[in-house]
């Protein structure tokens, strides 16, 4: 599959000032990237503190290293921060707040996720923003929101995405039965909260070009968390029913569950009459659409060890792929797939959803997790590699007619950063 050589996207004439760091607001201003937005992320010298963070390439340096040369950042960063423009400036200097405040008069959209005030002891909060262009769409990510949309006792405290996981109740929901709960393997706690702050951007932009006024757009870790765990406020709001980790199944629907095979595991759901009657058939277990403990998936369900025990008892002696191709097709059925699964599966190949980008200095390709959203005219996609620092501030001044740059200052300690500016 093709994928897009410049910004093509639907939202190619939306232009977002970024100056979000570290997972959640990167995550959400990427989508906005991938889906053609101009994207112009807004860097402190030292660089925003995800540069830093590993996987690295052969020829990795420090952000303040000979970047003309070398790559000035590791995986985590490019898996977030392609199709973007780096720009420099250091917000505590009045002449690079003064040429912030020009891009903003020329963007639809500004984006930050530090602490609640900091941007406003800048001079660069929402307020000071929007008397310089009211149609400004203001979006920022907090751990717990900020004041201007509702108070929260715990609006000062830091946040990271495993607080959020915990506090939003999907901790609570997640792991082995009576267990304490474990954390999503991905950083849902960020990820989830940056897709809404996108989705909320582009809802207000939308309408300040309808009405000619722009707003603050608020998205709280903890909020959007809890929206995820649906499932746990819904059983409690309708009967006080709190819910544990529901380890691997469907605390309603059975069979609906892990199973192993003999060479790892695979997902079954065929809670449906027809889908039980595909796995039965598959199993050569006609008896079970009889049988009492199996009639329909109420009776499977309080029966779900009996039922385990009978499925288990046939995925046990095939492999992954023997019961994928037993199943593919008939019954909902897939298999636990590892990261090197995912690189040799067809359906990523044919779905060109790994794209792969020139990386910076003698370090290759290497391939992205794409935009899952797809469109038949507007193309969408990675078409830029992530940036270095700073790597366009000479042409983003020059575009947007601001005569202003400012030059890397030494590199701050790594673990600094990370403590006073992620939110």
């Amino acid at each position: 599959m093709s994928r897009p050589s410049k910004r093509t996207g639907p939202l190619s004439d939306i232009r977002i000032i970024d100056m979000t760091q570290a997972l959640a607001g990167p995550f959400g201003t990427a989508l906005l990237a991938d889906l053609g937005a101009d994207v112009i992320k807004i860097e402190p010298p030292h660089g925003d503190m995800a540069r830093i963070m590993p996987p690295y390439p052969e020829n990795f340096s420090h952000p303040i290293a000979d970047r003309e040369k070398d790559c000035d950042y590791g995986g985590y960063f490019a898996s977030i921060n392609r199709n973007k423009r780096s720009v420099v400036l250091d917000l505590k200097q009045p002449a690079d707040r003064e040429a912030l405040l020009a891009m903003v008069e020329q963007a639809d959209a500004v984006t930050e996720n530090a602490r609640v005030g900091v941007m406003d002891g800048l001079g660069v909060g929402y307020e000071a923003l929007k008397a310089r262009n009211p149609k400004i769409v203001y979006a920022a990510i907090r751990g717990f929101g900020d004041p201007r949309t509702g108070e929260s006792p715990y609006a000062n405290w830091p946040a990271f995405d495993i607080v959020a996981q915990c506090m939003g109740g999907l901790v609570g929901i997640t792991g082995p039965p009576d267990s304490k709960g474990l954390p999503a393997g991905s950083s849902v706690g960020d990820i989830y909260p940056g897709t809404l702050m996108a989705l909320g951007l582009v809802s207000a932009v939308h309408n300040a070009r309808r009405t000619g006024e722009g707003q603050f757009v608020d998205v709280s870790m903890y909020d959007a968390v809890m929206s995820l765990a649906e499932t746990a406020v819904t059983n409690y709001a309708y009967n006080e029913r709190v819910l544990g980790p529901r380890g691997s199944g469907h605390p309603m629907l059975c069979p609906f569950d892990v199973y192993e095979t003999n060479d790892g595991a695979v997902a079954i759901a065929a809670p449906t009459t027809n889908h039980w009657k595909a796995l039965c058939e598959a199993m050569e277990r006609p008896d079970l659409l009889a049988d009492e403990r199996t009639k329909d998936t109420l009776q499977r369900s309080a029966h779900r060890d009996f039922v385990t025990d009978v499925i288990t008892a046939w995925t046990n002696l095939r492999s992954k792929a023997e019961v994928v191709d037993a199943l593919g097709g008939k019954v909902p059925v897939g298999p636990v797939n590892t990261a090197a699964d995912l690189f040799s599966d067809p359906h990523t190949a044919a779905r060109g959803i790994l794209p792969k980008v020139q990386l910076p200095g003698n370090n290759g390709e290497v391939a992205l997790a794409g935009t899952p959203i797809k469109f038949t005219s507007t193309q969408a996609g990675v078409y830029a590699a992530p940036p270095r620092l700073g790597e366009h501030s000479d042409e983003v001044f020059a575009e947007l007619g601001i005569e202003r740059g400012v030059a890397p200052a030494e590199p701050a300690d790594s673990a600094d950063l990370v403590e006073k500016e992620k939110s």
